[in-house]
């Protein structure tokens, strides 16, 4: 029974979807106007695996994510670098579209541009104005907060609250409330405009996510996710436009947030400049890495990022993909007493994921059971028959997780010529009891770039990383 904690009841709760085992997921896209970075990363893989996931337990999920090609920051982009905002955001949204093939997030099913939305984003708000919800002044068309008696239920605040810790809400001179926020903004001289009832003009940020939505899975649906800053104001704001238009609640019935991927306790942000970009962070490492280091922490949980964290990843990818390989390679006999230790590790790793997507819980629980299955290897108490169940479980959770990179661990490596003469020449010696010779060998195959460690089997030869 799969547990999904919930922002909006503070509570884990039985995932029961509206219809049946048919899932449908809006998760927020980016503003294309920058690189991404692994703040971003951290947020897209996590979705990218609970998406996985949801599909291993056999629902049917549509997964939408919006594009937000449309914003002040696009255009402040597009001034600097004197270039058109459609320039500068299709740009990026390519570059976005390339980090997330590269990260192997694959799990998206349909991305969605805002600007190809205008028809559903007018039409929810004609629909908010004719509902008494929004009203127009110079400058645009603007949400009434007080006219919605449930805004702040997501976020916990009170609507005086929620107006004294207003954030990227649109500031207005002639607004009825502080935090009332824009839904449709009447372009400045040389903006990009659509033409409307009201004015030409362009969507404000919020209005985007509930037209899209709407457009795809109807006024309800049931997940929503999005990194924790967005809670207040963006979904507390679409939560507000979408129950007013539909008189309908909850819009969503599970609401899902990460939590920051920080640097030295700091969010990582454009804005403080700290910020790590996804290609760059793959210039130096594999994408198997970060996808090891959003799987070590819980989704909900602040990520604190350091060199040292990738190290050990890396470090800990090497032991899980030597342990594969060491059970590819067991030839072993009939041994019973390992079957209740199998079935009792896949039981509590598959429990753990049920209870709210507990990775952390999950690693404890895999490097626990590698560690013990390594010991009974060393003493050839592993069938071959157990070791291939191990191997083809490991093989379908990575199905969900996507760090394990099977191609390169199933890669039989053939050793060159001059080192298999010198492993066998040594193997001569060591019969021979010439361990000084067979010393003097070993040093040469280490100098050539591999290792030898010996087994009852016989010498394994390894080369060295």
């Amino acid at each position: 029974m799969l547990k999904i904690y919930n922002t909006l009841s503070r509570k884990k709760e039985v995932f029961k979807p509206r219809k049946d085992k048919k899932v449908n997921i809006f998760v927020c896209g980016p503003t294309v106007y920058d690189y991404s970075h692994l703040g971003h990363a951290r947020t897209y893989l996590c979705y990218d695996m609970l998406v996985r996931y949801l599909k291993f337990l056999g629902y049917k999920v549509f997964y939408l994510q919006n594009i937000t090609d449309i914003d002040d920051k696009i255009i402040k982009r597009a001034k600097e670098k004197k270039k058109s905002w459609k320039e500068i955001a299709r740009f990026f949204e390519k570059e976005y579209l390339k980090d997330m093939r590269s990260l192997k997030i694959e799990s998206v099913t349909k991305y969605a541009r805002a600007t190809e939305h205008i028809k559903e984003i007018q039409s929810q708000v004609k629909r908010l104005l004719e509902k008494g919800y929004a009203y127009q002044i110079k400058d645009g068309i603007y949400y009434n907060i007080k006219k919605f008696k449930d805004y702040g239920k997501l976020s916990r605040r009170t609507v005086e609250q929620a107006e004294d810790s207003t954030s990227r809400i649109d500031i207005a001179h002639k607004k009825r409330n502080k935090g009332d926020f824009c839904l449709w903004k009447f372009s400045k001289p040389g903006e990009p405009v659509w033409k409307s009832p009201w004015g030409d003009g362009r969507p404000g940020w919020h209005i985007e996510d509930t037209a899209i939505a709407e457009k795809y899975f109807g006024l309800q649906y049931d997940i929503h996710g999005g990194a924790r800053d967005l809670i207040f104001p963006h979904h507390e704001a679409e939560i507000a436009q979408m129950e007013a238009i539909s008189g309908k609640k909850p819009m969503v019935k599970y609401w899902i947030h990460t939590g920051f991927l920080t640097v030295d306790g700091q969010k990582m942000a454009k804005s403080l400049g700290n910020f790590i970009t996804i290609k760059d962070f793959l210039k130096k490492y594999s994408p198997s890495v970060l996808r090891f280091i959003v799987f070590s922490s819980h989704y909900r949980s602040p990520l604190d990022y350091s060199d040292t964290l990738t190290k050990e990843a890396k470090i800990n990818l090497e032991r899980l993909e030597e342990f594969l390989k060491r059970l590819k390679a067991t030839k072993g006999k009939l041994a019973k007493s390992n079957k209740k230790i199998i079935k009792n590790f896949e039981k509590k790793f598959l429990q753990a994921l049920k209870d709210d997507f507990n990775t952390p819980k999950a690693k404890g629980l895999l490097f626990n059971f590698v560690a013990k299955i390594n010991k009974k290897i060393d003493k050839d108490q592993i069938s071959q028959s157990q070791a291939k169940e191990i191997y083809n479980f490991f093989k379908k959770q990575n199905k969900i997780f996507g760090f394990l990179d099977f191609q390169k661990i199933e890669k039989k490596h053939a050793l060159p010529k001059e080192v298999k003469k010198l492993v066998e020449l040594r193997e001569k010696y060591r019969t021979q009891k010439n361990w000084l010779r067979a010393d003097q060998i070993r040093k040469k195959i280490h100098h050539l770039g591999y290792q030898i460690e010996d087994t009852k089997k016989g010498p394994k030869v390894k080369k060295i990383k």
